[in-house]
């Protein structure tokens, strides 16, 4: 694990978040230091994608916070935007761009990596055949490794990720797999759910299992 740098830190501290009467979960702590992974996982209904949406800041807990640098989130907002990639169940592109055109658009609008092009992201995953093609042609795995294509091409500490894996094939799952443990072992810091086990190597893995 990379300890070289501690600048960036993520913390849940007792979270707690109800779905109307019905609590999902409460009392939920972790702390996420460079070069953790962390995988969020637990039954279906338990909350695992209300967390992670809890984390990026686009809803709030009901109890709890969240802190970013050891200040809550709230008052971290444009530090915090700056190094996060969220991809979540939805792919988060413009259906009518093409694979090229969104991810020009995405390193627009967060810090863009100097030694990887978009052309090189989409060459990586098997997509440079269809750069040209407007996404909402392609079909469900190419849509998520576009939408994947943007960790390659951002420049961020922190990936949250909902289900990266779902429709990808095994190259696929491979590409990412070893995607996540580069991005840590440089000092980054990923948060995930998944019903497909990934295969990490002896990379540690921290586990953060909901239940009410």
């Amino acid at each position: 694990m990379n300890s070289t740098t501690t600048e960036h830190h993520l913390s849940g501290v007792e979270l707690t978040c109800y779905r109307g009467d019905h609590l999902l979960f409460a009392d939920v702590n972790f702390d996420l230091s460079p070069g953790d992974i962390l995988q969020i996982d637990g039954e279906n209904g338990s909350g695992k994608t209300t967390l992670l949406r809890i984390l990026c800041g686009l809803v709030l807990a009901d109890e709890g916070d969240v802190l970013w640098q050891g200040k809550p989130l709230h008052k971290m907002r444009a530090e915090f935007g700056s190094q996060l990639t969220y991809v979540g169940h939805h792919n988060g592109f413009k259906g009518e761009l093409t694979p090229i055109e969104n991810l020009r658009m995405d390193r627009s609008l967060a810090n863009a990596r100097a030694d990887m092009s978009p052309q090189q992201a989409l060459q990586l995953l098997g997509l440079l055949n269809r750069d040209n093609v407007p996404c909402r042609a392609l079909s469900a795995g190419q849509r998520r490794r576009v939408a994947l294509a943007r960790l390659l091409v951002t420049n961020t500490k922190l990936w949250i990720l909902d289900e990266p894996l779902t429709a990808l094939d095994v190259r696929g799952r491979a590409v990412i797999e070893a995607e996540l443990i580069k991005h840590a072992q440089a000092g980054g810091m990923v948060v995930f759910t998944t019903h497909h086990p990934l295969q990490l190597g002896d990379y540690p893995l921290k586990t953060l299992h909901l239940n009410p």
